[in-house]
């Protein structure tokens, strides 16, 4: 690791020296030789370093999607020249020329830091030996030997010596104990970023490698980070805990505003855009228009949860523009289906109003001519009933009338009931005892 840090000496006396800037003002209010003054330059150094590297974050994020986008075109091209690599590489070439993405932008953050942190690495390697270096002279050398962090000395790592702590003023407990803590929630927010990145800002709808190398990396970092830890000065550990604090809030404030299109990030984030939508009637923020304008414009590739919001507007009474902004729609509302196609909506179906049950007994009420007509058409079809030829024979005797009181027979009935036969009926059986 010294040999390592020894390479980025040149930039030590800028880190030595932006490190005497800010320690010259949280000296005046905490004391110059106290763990908070130097313990807060160190995290005031990460905040610079982060502010200066927020234009190469953006370029990461949009190369990180670039590459998500193209994974499915990569896995075209690997099957199809899985037998000839060097034709593979070429076409993979090819194809980030035409897209103009860069596999190695998703890692400028990390090796923009590189130089700082074992330029930091070696400022602090140089206060536990007891050299001066950059701008660090003897009394700044002398003070930064005083300061402790919890306890722990800001050169002491958790592999030294009870001896090498006896020197630098400290017991080698405290600073175990402070390293490993410090070790535990730097892999802790590590994974935590990781696996947010994982779990709320991937596209679920495309199942790639790129998904399988993440994941991967969200077990593989953490341990890297412990392993290491144990060598790292508590100044460095300071350095890297603020820079992973730094990176997992940036990391939210990302996947809030500008999630990636088909994750679950993206569709709570089209949730709270149409609900606002909703209520105001069009969109303030230059971010969300730019959103908006992105969706309109993919037209039938848009993904379901991109569909739903436009379909959303749409019922609400409202259009999104190519521009990104959202008007009145005043003409009939058309919904998408699954496969992008618009299509109008369904008007939607009216109940008839039930009325009360002496009216629907009744029928419907008839007209004064209707009924007289009714009443001729009766009495003329009364006559041809009455001409009719009886299916009885002419000698057959008329049927006596019934007296009051006298039962039908057993074997017969009077009238034949509903599903049965007419004339007489067979008779039963006698059951058998």
């Amino acid at each position: 690791m010294d040999t390592i840090a020894s390479l980025f000496s040149f930039i030590t006396t800028p880190v030595s020296w932006v490190i005497v800037q800010f320690h010259s003002v949280y000296g005046a209010l905490f004391g110059p030789d106290t763990g908070w003054a130097w313990g807060l330059s160190i995290v005031s150094l990460v905040v610079l370093i982060r502010i200066c590297l927020i234009p190469l974050f953006v370029k990461q994020i949009k190369s990180t999607r670039a590459m998500q986008t193209l994974q499915p075109e990569m896995k075209k091209i690997q099957e199809r020249y899985k037998n000839d690599k060097q034709r593979q590489s070429e076409e993979m070439m090819k194809l980030y020329k035409e897209t103009g993405t860069n596999p190695l932008s998703s890692c400028l953050p990390i090796l923009a830091q590189s130089p700082f942190f074992f330029a930091l690495y070696h400022v602090l390697n140089g206060i536990a030996t007891g050299d001066t270096i950059g701008v660090i002279n003897e009394r700044l050398l002398e003070s930064a030997q005083k300061a402790h962090i919890f306890g722990a000395p800001l050169a002491a790592k958790f592999t030294d010596g009870a001896s090498k702590v006896d020197a630098l003023g400290s017991s080698i407990t405290d600073v175990r104990v402070v390293t490993a803590i410090m070790i535990v929630l730097m892999s802790a927010s590590q994974f935590f970023t990781q696996r947010q990145l994982m779990t709320k800002n991937v596209d679920t709808t495309v199942k790639t490698p790129f998904m399988q190398q993440q994941k991967m990396l969200m077990y593989v970092f953490p341990v890297m980070f412990a392993v290491f830890g144990i060598n790292f000065p508590v100044g460095v550990l300071v350095y890297w805990l603020t820079t992973n604090v730094w990176t997992m809030g940036q990391q939210m404030y990302v996947i809030r505003n500008n999630p990636t299109p088909g994750s679950k990030a993206q569709a709570a984030y089209l949730e709270r855009l149409h609900k606002h939508v909703t209520q105001h009637g069009r969109i303030r923020r230059r971010s969300e228009r730019a959103i908006v304008k992105a969706i309109v414009a993919k037209g039938r590739d848009r993904n379901e949860f991109e569909r739903k919001f436009i379909n959303g507007l749409s019922k609400a009474g409202l259009a999104a523009q190519p521009d990104g902004t959202v008007v009145k729609s005043e003409t009939a509302t058309v919904t998408e289906t699954a496969d992008g196609t618009p299509t109008p909506a369904a008007p939607r179906r009216q109940q008839p109003k039930r009325q009360p049950k002496a009216k629907r007994q009744a029928g419907p009420p008839k007209a004064a001519g209707e009924s007289g007509a009714s009443a001729a058409g009766s009495s003329t079809t009364a006559e041809p009933t009455s001409l009719r030829k009886s299916d009885q024979p002419e000698d057959a005797k008329p049927a006596a009338p019934k007296k009051a009181g006298q039962k039908p027979a057993s074997g017969t009935r009077s009238k034949a009931q509903s599903g049965q036969r007419k004339g007489p009926q067979r008779p039963k059986s006698p059951s058998k005892k």
